[in-house]
C-alpha cells in the first residue's frame, strides 16, 4: 500500500502492480489484491491529500484579501492621501486554526511585489 500511495498510482497501473505482487513468489493473493484495489478506489484522494499535508514544512496560504485605501495619517505631510495596499493573508494546515498577517505597501512595494511574483511565475513555467 505504501508503493501505491507514494506513487499516487492510477487504476490501470494500480492494476499492473497488483498482478505483478499477485505472481511473485511470498507475494500476494488475488483475494488480498482486490481488496486492496477497492480500498484504494475509495480511498486514494484522501490518502494522496493526507501524504501531500504531512510533507509540508510549514504553513500554506488558505486564504487573501486585499484592499486599497488612502493614508490620512502619516509623520510626513507628504505621504499624506496616498494610496496603500493592504493586503491579509490567512496560513495555517488544515487540522489547525489559522494565523492572519496583514501587511502593508506603498506604490513602489507594489511594484516590487509583482516583479519578484512574476520572476516566481518564469521559474515555475521554466520547470
Amino acid at each position: 500500500l505504501q508503493s501505491i500511495a507514494s506513487a499516487d498510482m492510477d487504476l490501470n497501473q494500480l492494476e499492473a502492480f497488483l498482478t505483478a505482487q499477485t505472481k511473485k513468489q511470498g507475494g500476494i493473493t488475488s483475494d488480498q489484491a482486490a481488496v486492496i484495489a477497492k480500498f484504494w478506489k475509495n480511498h486514494r484522494i484522501k490518502i494522496h491529500e493526507s501524504l501531500i499535508n504531512q510533507s509540508r514544512w510549514d504553513n500554506v496560504l488558505k486564504n487573501m484579501n486585499w484592499r486599497v485605501d488612502l493614508k490620512a495619517q502619516s509623520r510626513h505631510i507628504d505621504q499624506i492621501n496616498t494610496p496603500v495596499a493592504i493586503v491579509e493573508m490567512e496560513l495555517g494546515k488544515n487540522e489547525q486554526e489559522s494565523e492572519f498577517l496583514c501587511l502593508e505597501f506603498d506604490e513602489a512595494k507594489v511594484s516590487q511585489m509583482l516583479k519578484k511574483l512574476s520572476e516566481i511565475e518564469e521559474s515555475m513555467t521554466s520547470l
